[in-house]
């Protein structure tokens, strides 16, 4: 009999989690902002009451923070619209110059890709070819401009939904925690908030302070290398490093590739891509595990498996929100026995001192007896 529970509480657990996702994916264009506003209003949070503490009202506070951020995001965003539209624009010349100038490590791949067609002419040599019929796909500029439009909407209603959550101040915790009948409940529910606010604040502060020290590191030293628009350089390795392993790849590819077109020979175009994957390293090896620290560390690969997911899930929002998400869920974790497991499956502490921890609580008496 505890057999067959047990099949019927897998089968589920299991209809839950495809139901979850099947959720997750059709509803994306309401709950992506759900999310992003809530992780922005527990960054926030801190910086609104710190105001409101000075005689500024809540929603003086909550306005002027949001506009703040909408600010920051709109300069990014004239930074980044004249190169980046350059590079679109220069996109085949670009990739013209460099396949010139890798035309040595590409002779060998040349010859094999020639000797493929070769072969596959002869095989197709007494076949006869039918009318063929090609379908014309939208223009990759016009993808460019829908995709545009719908992430500016995106961000319209995350910034507006901010607004709103940290207008209302503590009423919707309020709310929560009054709807809950025993004071034990009750307890727990505001130490929950209190650690999630506070957890994930200081992690994504953190985070903010990092990025913008790492890209003014790349803004500078590829001015000092002679690489062009540093400051736009500053500003995509600030928003590239906010994406968990991939952002440091792409920014150091996207590095490589303007640099070689840039520069008149391969040995000179490879120091800005060095130089930017080597203040990268620095970042991500040393300084975030120091300013971070333990408490907020979470192990690798639990980091690689949710952006993986999030990202199938959601998209590149959805492997930006990834990391706050598990913080969030490992804060969680720690308030509930059941979830203790997931919570140490989190954290970067070591399973040996794990288990050294579980063997010092036992009783060596009880373990020779048995």
């Amino acid at each position: 009999m505890r057999r067959v529970l047990g099949h019927i509480r897998l089968l589920l657990g299991i209809i839950v989690v495809v139901l979850l996702g099947v959720v997750l994916i059709q509803g994306r264009v309401v709950l992506l902002p759900m999310v992003l506003a809530s992780l922005l209003t527990l960054t926030l949070s801190p910086i609104v009451r710190l105001l409101s503490r000075h005689g500024s009202p809540e929603g003086v506070s909550a306005t002027l923070v949001v506009m703040a951020l909408g600010g920051v995001l709109v300069a990014g965003g004239y930074l980044l619209a004249d190169p980046v539209s350059q590079w679109i624009s220069d996109a085949p010349r670009i990739g013209a110059e460099v396949s010139r100038k890798l035309a040595i490590l590409k002779m060998p791949m040349d010859r094999v890709v020639d000797a493929t067609k070769k072969v596959e002419e002869a095989a197709q040599a007494g076949e006869t070819t039918g009318r063929e019929v090609v379908v014309k796909q939208p223009g990759f500029l016009a993808g460019m401009t829908d995709g545009l439009g719908q992430g500016m909407a995106m961000v319209g209603t995350t910034l507006v939904l901010t607004l709103f959550l940290l207008a209302s101040g503590r009423l919707f915790p309020e709310k929560l925690v009054h709807s809950l009948p025993l004071f034990g409940d009750k307890l727990r529910v505001l130490r929950v908030l209190r650690d999630v606010e506070r957890e994930v604040s200081t992690y994504l502060l953190t985070i903010t302070l990092i990025n913008m020290g790492l890209g003014a590191a790349v803004g500078l030293a590829l001015a000092l290398i002679g690489m062009p628009n540093p400051a736009v350089w500053a500003v995509v390795a600030m928003a590239l490093n906010y994406l968990p392993f991939l952002g440091s790849i792409l920014g150091v590819l996207a590095c490589a590739l303007v640099s070689l077109v840039t520069f008149p020979t391969v040995e000179m175009a490879i120091w800005p891509p060095l130089a930017y994957a080597g203040l990268t390293l620095l970042e991500g090896q040393l300084i975030t595990p120091t300013l971070v620290g333990r408490r907020l560390a979470i192990n690798s690969v639990a980091v690689v498996l949710a952006v993986l997911v999030w990202a199938w899930i959601w998209g590149i929002p959805g492997a930006l929100i990834a990391v706050p998400l598990l913080v969030v869920v490992k804060v969680v974790c720690g308030h509930f026995k059941p979830l203790r497991i997931l919570g140490e499956f989190l954290s970067t502490r070591r399973s040996g001192a794990l288990i050294e921890a579980s063997l010092g609580d036992m009783d060596p008496r009880g373990i020779s007896e048995t």
